[in-house]
C-alpha cells in the first residue's frame, strides 16, 4: 500500500484534533502526519483536542502529563495570541494521545468510555493507568499493544 494512500486510523485523528479549521492543511496518510508532526502542530489543534477531551479539561495535571505542556502555559499562548507551533516532542504526544483516545474510542464504543478506560489500572498493564504511560515511547507501545489484546479477546 502506498504511504500517500488514505488511511482512516490519521483520519480519525486528525479529526479529535480539529481536522482542516485547525491543521490548516490536508493530512490523510502517515507520512503526511509524520512531515505535520516534525513541523509542528499549531496550538488550535491542541486547544481543540482538550476541550474536546473530559479528561485533558477536567484536571490540569493531566494535560501536562499526557501531552508535556501545562494548562496555564496553553492558555498564555491562547491569550497572547502565540501562533508558535508545539515543539516537535508536544506535536508527537499531542498526536498520540489523539490516535490512542480515537482507537479506544473504536474499541469501548463510546468516547466517555475510552476516557473512563484511560483513567483506571489496566491488569495488562501491571495495574497502571493508561494515562500515566503516555510519557514514553515504550508506555505508549504498551498501550497499543494491550488495546489490540482487547479488541482481540485476550485479556491477560
Amino acid at each position: 500500500m502506498p504511504t500517500t494512500a488514505f488511511n482512516p486510523d490519521v483520519a480519525r485523528t486528525v479529526a479529535l484534533l480539529g481536522g482542516r479549521d485547525t491543521i490548516h492543511t490536508p493530512v490523510t496518510s502517515g507520512m503526511q502526519a509524520h512531515d505535520l508532526i516534525s513541523v509542528g502542530l499549531p496550538p488550535a489543534a491542541l486547544m481543540y483536542l482538550t476541550r474536546g477531551s473530559s479528561i485533558l479539561s477536567s484536571s490540569p495535571g493531566m494535560l501536562e502529563k499526557a501531552v508535556g505542556i501545562s494548562v496555564r502555559t496553553l492558555q498564555r499562548r491562547k491569550k497572547d495570541a502565540d501562533d508558535t507551533l508545539l515543539s516537535v516532542e508536544q506535536s508527537n504526544r499531542t498526536w498520540k494521545f489523539a490516535e490512542i483516545l480515537g482507537r479506544a474510542t473504536d474499541v469501548f464504543g463510546s468516547q466517555a468510555e475510552a476516557e473512563a478506560w484511560m483513567l483506571r489500572p489496566a491488569i495488562g498493564l501491571d495495574q497502571r493507568k493508561p494515562i500515566d504511560l503516555l510519557a514514553t515511547s515504550l508506555g505508549v507501545e504498551a498501550i497499543e499493544t494491550y488495546l489490540t489484546r482487547i479488541e482481540y479477546g485476550v485479556y491477560t
